[in-house]
């Protein structure tokens, strides 16, 4: 069966961060969409020069918790109370002071494992292919290189989208397509 070319890219290096930054600002302002970026470490700006939404983490760290309070509460109120009473120097079945440390507990542990799934699903990983990966020089964006990459469809000519990426700064511009049968 003949492979067909579904997806392209343009991927640009930058020497700088703020370069890359800038770069992904002006191209962002150009009418690009669907652009991200790939540097060794955070940039400072790049998702407001990507034009992401504010995180959704806090919400999902939040839900995590709650989540783990209410399992807490529910678990040792029906262990404590229905499953097996045991009344313990006069002490009330339903006594909160006594459940605090493993409700905190529950609470830490459900929001940890909200953040890191949450966190896996929010940024699509793992992800062990990208047609990217293929390329020789983009293996420096997990050491020293700031790189962009733009979305750019099948069957029109990518000569322009290159100019405009050199003229900002880029110091190498290729570009790399995903195949699929």
């Amino acid at each position: 069966m003949e492979a067909k070319v579904l997806d392209s890219w343009v991927l640009a290096e930058f020497a700088t961060p703020e370069a890359l930054v800038s770069a992904t600002q002006q191209m962002r302002e150009k009418g690009f969409q669907g652009m991200d970026t790939y540097s060794p470490y955070p940039l400072h700006g790049g998702s407001e020069a990507l034009g992401l939404p504010p995180s959704r983490m806090p919400f999902i760290a939040l839900g995590g918790g709650l989540t783990g309070m209410v399992t807490a509460l529910t678990m040792q109120t029906w262990m404590n109370t229905i499953d097996y009473p045991l009344n313990v120097g006069g002490r009330p079945l339903l006594s909160l002071p006594a459940w605090v440390p493993i409700t905190f507990e529950l609470s830490v542990l459900f929001a940890a494992f909200g953040i890191f799934f949450g966190l896996l699903g929010l940024s699509k990983l793992p992800q062990p292919y990208h047609p990217a990966f293929e390329s020789e020089e983009f293996r420096s964006a997990s050491t020293h290189g700031y790189w962009l990459s733009i979305p750019h469809p099948t069957g029109t000519d990518a000569a322009d989208v290159k100019n405009q990426l050199t003229a900002l700064g880029a110091t190498h511009v290729t570009m790399v397509s995903g195949e699929n049968e």
